[in-house]
């Protein structure tokens, strides 16, 4: 089990879910192909070797990180 966090593969496979809330349009977001809007919540699906990027990121755009849980495949209709 160990070596199977060691050499990287398990690690790349898991993914988490991040339920994020306030994001807005700001400069950084113009340079994006497709425009979003500020709105409830916005769900982002990001690998673990990427996690601490992508909450870095988030904050930089104004969003807040409401939870953070295992990807499951399931949306979020789904699971209400």
């Amino acid at each position: 089990m160990l070596s199977q966090f060691a050499n990287g593969t398990e690690a790349a496979s898991r993914v988490f879910t991040y339920e994020v809330q306030g994001l807005r349009q700001t400069e950084e977001t113009d340079n994006q192909e497709y425009a979003f809007r500020r709105s409830g919540s916005v769900f982002i699906n990001v690998p673990y070797a990427r996690m601490n990027q992508e909450m870095q990121r988030i904050l930089r755009l104004g969003g807040k990180i409401v939870s953070i849980k295992p990807y499951t495949g399931a949306t979020a209709s789904d699971e209400e």
